[in-house]
């Protein structure tokens, strides 16, 4: 059993976190964080973000993105419409997105769920969710939407597209980006609903869609299987691999192929970040099992442990280990009380390292920086 002697909150945030780029300069043209935290927030799947977005899974945004969100019915047990049978995938996210008048169907009682959005189409949908209605516009209902969406900003990075043009899920991603930062017609942020907050330069802050509701760390190893950990399906989930966007497939593969993964998930949000021995693609995260070897400690403070490095013993039972040559840094007020001599750690234990790369040294190597860590 994995036992974790630490307050868990601050480091648990950081590790999970750490999948969300630095906040930059010019964060609302960063698409890798706008899909990111539409993700995190649980509007949409996007891991594969290819393809035109139909009016059935504009719905299904809508819904994820309202007060409604994961308490909205699953189920539906009625046809609203006579081309959404009520086992259809979205029949209960298109009836709430009719209902709340979001969106709306066609003459001969259809909807459409399979047809491709239109902007046009969008707009209603988020406009409605800012809570403006028909009565707050006047002549030209379809100009008059199109005029507010621009002078809210909620076209921010897709400002060349037109109002007839059809949506793709880069669209989507921009738009509920936007409108998560939005403020509503009453003036509220809209992105409070699911918890955001905004940074000084008025950009949705990732941290606060990982809070201490967040779970984990878990070591998952190859006999096991996420379904043994996670409490919700994992059909549409958003999944992260030492900090890149991956398919739960992907996922599930990498598990059964290492000796272990790190884990955290999100049930509000269904989403998951994981950690392996691999590093991400700029090998700026990832994941380490090893024995504790040595515990660093500086010379200016002979109480607070500064890295800390990890080897594999040689044979079964020996006290001679591989050495590693890596330290891992020790920069966390948390981490550094767990590794001292008031924490529980100790050189022998085994311990698996949630780690991030803050730079290089003088002689160019990485720096590595515990962020989080397991005692087995």
């Amino acid at each position: 059993m994995n036992t974790r002697y630490m307050a868990a909150s601050v480091a648990v945030i950081t590790a999970a976190v750490s999948v969300m780029p630095a906040m930059p300069a010019s964060a609302s043209t960063n698409f890798d964080l706008r899909r990111k935290v539409v993700g995190a927030a649980g509007i949409m799947n996007v891991m594969n973000i290819e393809g035109e977005v139909t009016r059935g899974e504009f719905a299904d945004m809508l819904v994820n993105a309202s007060s409604f969100g994961s308490t909205a019915v699953s189920v539906s047990t009625t046809s609203v419409f006579a081309d959404v049978p009520k086992e259809h995938a979205y029949a209960a996210s298109i009836r709430t997105a009719v209902e709340q008048g979001w969106m709306t169907g066609y003459l001969g009682g259809v909807f459409k769920p399979d047809q491709t959005i239109t902007l046009q189409e969008a707009i209603r949908g988020i406009l409605a969710l800012l809570g403006y209605t028909n009565t707050d516009f006047t002549g030209d209902q379809v100009g008059a939407r199109y005029a507010k969406y621009q002078f809210l900003d909620l076209d921010e990075c897709m400002d060349t597209k037109t109002n007839t043009e059809l949506m793709n899920k880069d669209d989507c991603i921009n738009l509920f980006y936007n409108l998560l930062k939005c403020d509503t017609k009453d003036g509220q942020t809209y992105g409070k609903i699911l918890g955001c907050e905004l940074t000084s330069d008025g950009e949705i802050n990732p941290i606060t869609l990982t809070d201490n509701v967040l779970k984990g760390p878990k070591v998952i190893r190859r006999s096991h299987s996420l379904e043994e950990y996670i409490p919700f399906k994992l059909d549409s989930v958003n999944c992260f691999l030492n900090g890149d966007g991956i398919t739960i497939d992907h996922l599930r593969q990498v598990v059964k192929d290492s000796d272990y993964v790190v884990v955290y998930y999100h049930t509000g949000t269904k989403t998951i970040w994981a950690y392996d021995s691999n590093g991400g693609s700029d090998n700026s995260r990832g994941a380490v099992h090893g024995t504790i070897q040595n515990i660093y400690y500086s010379s200016a403070d002979v109480m607070t442990p500064s890295a800390v490095q990890l080897g594999d013993s040689n044979v079964s039972g020996s006290d001679e280990y591989v050495d590693s040559g890596i330290k891992y840094q020790l920069k966390d007020t948390d981490m550094q009380f767990a590794f001292s001599v008031y924490g529980n750690m100790r050189v022998g234990d085994e311990v698996t390292l949630v780690y991030e790369v803050a730079g290089t040294d003088s002689d160019g190597e990485p720096i590595y920086n515990v962020i989080d860590y397991l005692e087995d």
